[in-house]
């Protein structure tokens, strides 16, 4: 499996996910499946903006600002590998179940 790029996110971005938590008052883990992104990397997000840490505009350098295509590709294929797992699961127990019946007629 290839390795996503790192994806780096800009501070309005950042500042307007928190204000969403914030503002609406959803949960972490429904506003990072809403932005397509880990709760735990939200979760840093909102601590650092309650105690006022949150990065300035020019704090590092990005490496790779991350385009709206890039952003929808990564979500495809994090999307396709859950999908495959589930797959994978279902064939294994699927085989368990039918060789179980097997056991069951003799």
């Amino acid at each position: 499996m290839e390795k996503l790029p790192r994806q780096v996110y800009t501070l309005e971005f950042r500042r307007q996910a928190v204000e969403m938590i914030q503002r609406e008052g959803i949960s972490l883990a429904e506003a990072a499946r809403r932005l397509s992104i880990s709760p735990k990397t939200l979760l840093n997000w909102v601590r650092r903006a309650k105690i006022g840490d949150l990065p300035s505009a020019d704090a590092g350098a990005p490496r790779h600002l991350v385009t709206e295509a890039e952003a929808e590709l990564s979500r495809l294929r994090r999307e396709n590998a859950e999908l495959r797992m589930e797959r994978d699961i279902l064939k294994k127990s699927a085989a368990y179940f039918a060789s179980e019946s097997l056991r069951g007629t003799r």
